[in-house]
């Protein structure tokens, strides 16, 4: 049932209850299973009610669902026989003992046997533990008490115990809310509607031809609005007035389109004689002083217009992540801190050329900026390394294809502005509007490789604004413009679907969203109204007034929870609001604004916490909960009055239109770590390109995949600093602190490269851990989220944790080769120790995954699965006991509650913490899983097995898509203990799979090897391998000792760590496991076959691991001879395809 649904049942329960309806409350509430009435429990067990007390909880919970269930029957059956036997009521008590306490028998017998004496005894109270049980009302309001608790304790009563914070009639209020609505939609009006009925939609008859009252004096409607405001509900409803109603919520809406007439939606092309926008729009006046913008309604700024800035696309809209909630634990939310961590540093200057109108960040590679211009230009930026790779002039492709109308245009002023750029939900398109009729789409391969899609003769007039939606599972393109229409095109064809008419004046904005499946389009026009449709041609389905009543835009948090718009009106008042959607009013108003905005303001929000506006030459950067102005930033000068602002997905950069026609990049701490990455790095264009690419298939997984295109250029490229990586020893986590790595130079093809060596512990800086005497060997290792902290997990079922403290040599705290840590202990002295079975703990399969907050760990060594708290290392509950037993655990990227578990009988378990069930089983493989890995991009889990096997399942309905058996070299054959393991690139769309036998990268959407690297035939296999944090590097490990790092994009070898580096003494021993620090790119740690732990950094002089292979004409295919690969280690084969 939608989440709707279930509010219209609480709504349901209000009624009933205010209507004194009170066995048809409890019994729906029984039949729901969504409020647990605690006050009615509690009278029907004082009254001794025993079988309407059990009724009533089967709504909830059965004996066997969990132990808290089961002991909340229990103790009712017990008291209901131990009542029957103070009673001397011997047959009734047998009767009880029989039906219903004998089915706990075969969980306790000997509880059973000890309960069934109590027969024998003439008065149960000579049983000792009885002893002190009196009269029958204080027995009752005991285990009441104990009751309560269990309850309150029970999962399955998890958030059933509260009602809804409800005004009085709800319910009521929402349905004459509907019948005023139906009564402004009414042709001819009546001042007093008698509503007689609820079973029809309501319509007014015209008697006798009288006129109808103008809505304007109606007292049904009430007043028109104030700005931001909306008309009150009238009094002649046939329930009681309400006192602050308002038109159509937007749940009603939604859920409930009217069956009422509307206009008749064109599904053809628009006339050509439809209104334009004003003159004083059309042709704007050259400012005397070119850096500052006029308030005045002829404004360039007002015509060219300033774009909406928000989320404007559902498929864009990550999910809440909702931490797991135990008994004990707190979660810990690690949000963004104003106003240090809101970007107000100057990071870098661009010079565009002429007046950016829009700019948009790429949606998966955070450091592309788009760009277009007041002259029609489009630019698309590198802003890391400064480097502008596409700068393209207006131009109509097909011109004989356009309207006879926007050919005359052209010809009388060729002149044309960019209006709005923005890019797809996963980067592989971006759109443009332009100021004249035209909408051009372009599919981006990667680098500078731009090409042109579709190109949309879409309005009459300009076209305001563009964004990108998925009806119907369809990527479509959504336009408005100055013929006062919207229009829904094909975003691969260019086919309209969808024409809304209604507005009656030009459209401004677009804002597409979704709510419980259902898709809608908020849009705004320039007299202030704001009209919403869905996708089904029956007309708008509200019609507010905007604050301001002129330019408005509107957008969502990133959550897609809170609706904010911002608007400028002719005067030059400027106004960001928050709506409150179930009332359809506003929520709050926020303040700061200059009293005249010079030009139209432009907002956007950030990390569901922050709204920014550019006004008076600043950024202005308001907290979402709080109405007062935050802080302001003047970048520096040299802003325009009303700037242009556009923050990347993650918050990190804001990027800010100048006055002298550049922008400036403006970043937070984590955005100045990821833009030092690209300093002194060449971007090679001519590597990235792939030949011979297709146009892009829009579907739920190549789509996201054409954003990062297969080139060797994206793995070097650096990623945004908050992504996610599904590591390789079974963690998905965020990274939201990537250290900069040191910019690697171009090479010159013409020197002799030569492949880096480390033979002595002098050649780099490792640390050995101080050791625990008490473990073997390790077989899980990892970095704490926030990288001052090592764990690992011992073959023995020990878990031991390194933690670095900060002092003077470690200013930072974080991990490091440079200072011993402390093997870190609670002050119980307790160790973490996982439930083992019965077999040997040493010889089964051990994995562990750690919460993105560090709070707690999930952990199994063959034995039942263990959470444990990170701060106590107390066993906070074990579940799942074998067989089969687990051999993988993953997260849920977007919903910690999930966990996917891989089992040792080959199947995938998706298992809901928060309910303690296995919401699907998955079956594929057909031996023990060893790798598992989400992708929140394409929303897929990609699972390895110990059967060579791949498999693809859609973490939507887990059915699986793809699956195929790992490539290995000819005549080799994997030996029976042989894993594969499977760890997403940054980048989310390619993944590393680590073998014995080979290194390889897989592009998901096809499922298909881009990359390949085998070891050579009777050299020692490879233990483990992980991408470095920014997914530029490699760390492998082998069997003998031998540490490799590879150059993720071309899969070359570029340094070798040989085991006298860091081994001193035992050279017997080699690394299990191998792990990658989650902030610094080249340090990683090594869990040994003796127990112990290293890490391993390069020097400081060095400050990176070896110098990267060069690539030969843009390829990666061969390997200088002159650089023969270390025995023992691999060799280096030629590359089987580009990635």
């Amino acid at each position: 049932m939608s989440s709707l649904s279930r509010e219209l049942v609480f709504l349901i329960l209000q009624f009933l209850d205010e209507e004194k309806f009170k066995e048809t409350v409890h019994k729906l509430e029984q039949e729901s299973g969504f409020f647990f009435n605690m006050k009615y429990f509690e009278e029907e067990v004082h009254n001794g009610n025993w079988d309407e007390v059990e009724k009533y909880l089967s709504g909830f919970t059965k004996v066997d669902d969990n132990r808290y269930s089961m002991k909340i029957f229990f103790e009712i059956r017990k008291q209901k026989y131990l009542e029957a036997l103070d009673k001397h009521d011997r047959s009734k008590a047998v009767e009880i003992l029989v039906k219903d306490l004998k089915v706990f028998a075969s969980f306790n017998e000997d509880l059973f046997k000890e309960i069934t004496q109590l027969l024998t005894l003439e008065n149960f109270r000579e049983n000792e533990q009885l002893s002190k049980y009196g009269d029958t009302k204080s027995a009752r309001a005991i285990m009441l008490v104990e009751l309560k608790k269990l309850i309150e304790a029970n999962p399955l009563f998890r958030d059933k115990l509260q009602f809804p914070n409800l005004k009085n009639s709800r319910l009521r209020t929402l349905i004459n809310q509907s019948l005023n609505w139906q009564h402004q939609l009414c042709k001819n009006p009546r001042p007093n509607p008698d509503i007689k009925t609820l079973f029809v939609d309501h319509s007014c008859g015209q008697p006798n031809g009288a006129r109808a009252p103008s809505p304007a004096n109606n007292p049904l409607l009430g007043a028109l609005p104030k700005a931001g405001g909306f008309p009150p509900l009238g009094a002649h409803g046939p329930f009681q007035p309400a006192p602050a109603p308002v038109p159509t919520p937007l749940a009603g809406w939604m859920s409930n389109p009217p069956a009422v007439s509307h206009p008749t939606v064109s599904g053809s092309a628009i006339g050509l004689g439809s209104p334009s926008i004003s003159a004083a729009l059309k042709h704007p006046r050259t400012p005397t002083n070119p850096s500052l913008d006029y308030p005045s309604a002829d404004s360039d700024h007002m015509s060219k217009r300033t774009r909406i800035m928000g989320i404007t696309e559902e498929a864009n809209l990550p999910v809440n992540v909702l931490p797991v909630s135990f008994p004990g634990h707190s979660s810990h939310n690690q949000a963004f801190n104003a106003p240090d961590d809101l970007p107000k540093t100057v990071a870098r200057t661009l010079s565009q050329g002429s007046s950016p109108m829009s700019m948009d960040f790429h949606p998966v590679q955070q450091t592309l900026l788009l760009v277009g211009t007041n002259v029609g230009d489009i630019g698309l930026w590198e802003v890391g390394s400064r480097e502008k790779l596409v700068l393209k002039n207006f131009k109509v492709w097909n011109l004989s294809a356009c309207s006879v109308s926007l050919q005359a245009a052209l010809v009388k002023d060729p002149g044309v502005s960019v209006n709005r750029v923005i890019w797809s939900p996963d980067g592989s398109l971006f759109g443009v509007a332009y100021s004249r009729h035209i909408v051009q789409i372009y599919s981006y391969h990667g680098s500078d490789d731009v090409r042109q899609n579709v190109e949309i003769d879409a309005h009459v007039g300009g076209v305001n604004d563009l964004a990108f939606s998925h009806p119907n599972k369809q990527l479509c393109v959504i336009t408005c413009g100055d013929d006062k229409t919207i229009k829904v095109w094909d975003a691969t064809t260019g086919v309209k679907k969808y024409t809304f008419e209604g507005h009656e004046a030009p459209v401004y904005s677009v804002c597409p969203h979704y709510k419980e499946n259902i898709q809608f389009i908020f849009s705004t026009a320039l007299d202030g109204k704001i009209k919403a449709w869905l996708y089904d041609n029956m007309g708008s389905r509200v019609n507010y007034e905007a604050p301001g009543r002129w330019c408005t835009t509107m957008a969502y948090s990133a959550d897609g929870t809170r609706l904010f718009s911002c608007g400028t009106s002719k005067d030059g008042e400027s106004h960001i609001v928050e709506w409150n959607e179930s009332e359809g009013a506003v929520k709050r108003t926020y303040i700061g604004f200059r009293k005249r905005s010079l030009g139209v303001v432009q907002f956007d929000t950030t990390k569901n916490r922050f709204l920014a506006a550019g006004d008076d030459f600043s950024i202005k950067y308001w907290d979402m909960d709080n109405v007062q102005l935050l802080t302001s930033v003047d970048a520096d000068g040299g802003l325009p009055a009303s700037p242009r602002i556009r923050f990347n997905k993650d918050g990190a950069l804001l990027a800010v239109s100048t006055s002298d026609n550049g922008i400036k990049i403006l970043a937070n701490p984590d955005g100045l770590r990821l833009l030092r990455t690209f300093e002194n790095v060449s971007f090679d264009g001519s590597a990235s390109r792939t030949p011979e690419a297709p146009k892009p298939t829009i579907n739920a997984l190549s789509a996201a995949a054409a954003a990062a295109a297969s080139n060797a250029a994206l793995a070097e490229r650096a990623a945004a600093p908050v992504g996610s990586i599904s590591a390789a020893n079974g963690d998905a986590r965020s990274l939201p602190d990537v250290k900069p790595r040191i910019g690697e130079e171009s090479n010159d093809k013409s020197k002799i490269w030569k492949l880096s060596e480390i033979n002595e512990a002098s050649q780099c800086r490792s640390l050995k851990l101080p050791e625990n005497m008490r473990v073997t060997k390790i077989s899980r290792l990892i970095y704490t989220n926030s990288g001052n902290a090592i764990l690992a997990l011992a073959s023995n079922a020990i878990h031991l944790l390194w933690k670095w403290q900060r002092n003077e040599r470690n200013s930072n705290g974080k991990a490091t080769a440079g200072v011993l840590p402390q093997l870190w202990q609670p002050s119980s002295g307790i160790l973490m120790t996982n439930d083992v079975a019965e077999t040997n703990p040493e010889e089964s399969v051990a994995c562990f995954a750690l919460s993105k907050n560090d709070s707690y760990v999930m952990s199994a060594s063959g034995g039942k699965i263990s959470l444990f708290n990170m701060m106590t290392f107390k066993t906070m509950t074990t579940f799942m006991p074998p067989p089969p037993a687990a051999t993988f655990l993953a997260f849920h990227p977007q919903d910690n509650n999930i966990i996917a578990i891989g089992m040792d009988d080959s199947t995938i378990q998706i298992y809901n913490v928060r309910v303690d069930e296995v919401k699907s089983k998955l079956k594929g493989h057909s031996k023990r899983i060893t790798g598992l890995a989400f992708s929140h991009v394409l929303n897929v889990l990609v699972s390895s097995g110990a059967d060579g096997q791949i498999c693809v399942w859609s973490s939507d309905g887990w059915e699986k898509q793809k699956a195929r058996y790992v490539q290995l070299p000819p005549g080799r054959t994997p030996s029976p203990q042989s894993d594969t393991r499977v760890q997403f690139h940054h980048d989310q769309i390619h993944f590393l799979v680590v073998h014995e036998t080979q290194l390889a990268i897989y592009e998901t959407t096809k499922l298909e090897c881009v990359k390949q690297w085998v070891q050579r035939e009777n050299s020692a296999p490879i233990s483990h391998a992980t991408f470095s944090c920014d997914s530029q590097l490699i760390y492998a490990s082998f069997f003998d000792a031998t540490i490799c790092v590879f150059t993720a994009s071309h899969l070359r070898l570029r340094c070798k760590i040989n085991p006298y580096a860091y081994l001193t003494s035992n050279l017997h021993v080699h690394p299990m496991v191998i792990a990658a620090h989650p902030q610094e790119p080249n340090q990683f740690a090594l869990g040994l076959s003796d127990g112990t732990v290293h890490v391993l950094e390069p020097l400081e002089s060095d400050g990176r691991w070896g110098v990267p292979p060069p690539a030969e004409n843009g390829s990666t295919s061969t390997v200088p001879a002159a650089t023969p690969p270390a025995a023992g280690s691999g060799s280096e084969q030629p590359a089987q395809r580009e990635m």
